[in-house]
């Protein structure tokens, strides 16, 4: 993972790409004409292609499981899917415009990647971790964000990535930039089993309100380290024990310092490259796909517990199944929460970002009046996504009143001139419970966030109630894939 693009000609890089894609789909092209002799029982059966249900797809191959992996679209990516320009007009569009105005306005439909859920990678986080050490990075090629800013007080403004970029920096007094030094230091040097580096604080018991206190932190400093390090959506971690505030801080810390500019990657060609990474991980380990294969049954043993499906392909037997809400809904629950997303096209850089070509901006909840942060992702043709001379820019956010699309108005008014917009409202779901009655392990929504932390945590709690041991990252055999 570097900060350059491939120096790949795109062309070739995208004739690779099809040719990898081609390797997956070829499975499910055998195993039509090939039904009488293919294999019907596996040890786990996962519905979905989401990158929760790939990565573990990956994971449990690699594990030495027999995986039998089906979607019922014909893409990967499940709802985080990356889509073409096309596809995102007939999915927001009641009436899309035609293919020559598209392309007259747009230009080729092929260069446009879009990501129907918009997060980036920590570039020390846990996504990261894994990417390394499943030896994923191989298929899929990452640029650094080039940057991360807050809006404050009508403007937004650069958050420091180094020591000079904040002596600089307008978001604080210098006097309030002594103690934030002072409160930094701590969490660097914080040592669990050494007392005299805790200064007093217990993570586990002291509010974070408290350590703030302790540091003398002003309420627009706490607004910053709350918002823009630790992440928060909202305030409610003020009064939650320390400890996971000090820990998103220390990894937004590691993270900026692992390459500098900003703490977050992504991937070349879209988010939807990682779940098709992990996919031919898993099929390198032996892992079965079958894509555009709805289900048509789910089996029961007389105790109620998952023991197969039925498909056009046929039926296919396994002890449990791995699953997005979409495949078992009367097994959700909904968490009360809705997310509004909107997809805009931009022809110019965000203003006051140096003409960054990607950003984050966050515009915490206090500065509009919410409840909730709202999180903007911007990216561009550097990363493969759209046409020469476009932006891509993905606003989101909890939806707080009946007049969800009003709620954005800040963050549009950043992004300045808008040449089209897509708009969704998706309800976040969670299951009902754990799955070891029924054998039915479903995963989460995606949140609102702006990175895959909470999603790698499902994951490894998935994992472990499969399997019955956490995933822990451990070097693996390095099969060749030829």
């Amino acid at each position: 993972m570097n900060d350059d693009a491939t120096d790949q000609d795109p062309d070739k890089t995208r004739w690779i790409r099809s040719c990898q894609n081609t390797f997956q789909t070829a499975i499910t092209c055998q195993s039509k004409m090939d039904q009488e002799t293919m294999d019907t029982d596996f040890d786990v059966i996962v519905l979905g292609t989401g990158l929760t249900e790939c990565i573990l797809s990956g994971l449990l191959s690699v594990d030495g499981k027999k995986v039998l992996h089906i979607d019922k679209q014909d893409h990967y990516g499940g709802e985080a899917a990356s889509v073409t320009l096309s596809q995102l007009y007939e999915k927001f569009k009641q009436n899309p415009i035609s293919k020559e105005e598209r392309e007259a306005k747009f230009g080729r439909d092929r260069d446009w990647n879009v990501d129907l859920i918009p997060k980036f990678l920590m570039a020390n986080g846990e996504l990261t971790k894994i990417l390394a050490h499943t030896d994923v990075t191989r298929y899929v090629d990452f640029k650094q964000v080039s940057g991360s800013y807050v809006f404050k007080q009508g403007k937004i403004y650069k958050v420091p990535a180094n020591e000079m970029e904040a002596i600089s920096s307008p978001l604080m007094g210098i006097f309030e930039k002594r103690r934030m030094k002072k409160f930094l230091e701590w969490i660097s040097s914080y040592q669990e089993d050494e007392l005299a580096t805790h200064q007093g604080l217990d993570l586990d018991k002291n509010t974070m309100d408290e350590v703030y206190y302790k540091f003398g932190l002003g309420n627009s400093t706490k607004e910053f380290i709350g918002h823009s390090m630790a992440l928060w959506t909202n305030d409610d971690y003020l009064q939650q024990p320390a400890r996971q505030s000090f820990e998103r801080i220390l990894l937004y810390c590691q993270s900026v310092a692992r390459y500098g500019k900003s703490p977050y990657l992504y991937p070349l060609y879209g988010l939807g490259e990682l779940p098709q990474g992990f996919a031919r991980l898993s099929a390198i380990y032996g892992g079965t796909y079958m894509l555009d294969n709805p289900i048509d049954e789910v089996l029961y043993n007389e105790e109620g517990q998952f023991k197969g499906v039925k498909t056009k392909l046929g039926t296919f037997n396994a002890p449990l199944v791995i699953a997005d809400p979409t495949y078992f809904p009367e097994k959700c629950k909904s968490t009360g929460q809705r997310v509004i997303r909107a997809i805009c096209i931009l022809n110019h850089p965000v203003a006051n970002t140096n003409n960054a070509d990607s950003i984050q901006i966050i515009i915490p909840q206090s500065q509009v009046g919410r409840k909730n942060d709202i999180y903007i992702a911007v990216v561009s043709e550097a990363h493969n996504v759209c046409s020469k001379n476009h932006y891509l820019a993905i606003i989101s956010t909890i939806v707080e009143t009946d007049k969800p699309h009003i709620e954005l108005e800040s963050a549009f008014k950043l992004l300045g001139p808008i040449e089209e917009k897509f708009m969704g409202i998706a309800e976040l779901f969670e299951p009902k419970d754990d799955g070891s009655k029924d054998k039915v392990y479903l995963s989460r929504s995606y949140d609102a966030s702006s990175h895959f932390e909470s999603m790698t945590d499902d994951v490894k709690d998935i994992y472990f109630r499969v399997t019955g041991h956490p995933f822990v990252l451990k070097p693996r055999d390095t099969n060749e894939d030829q």
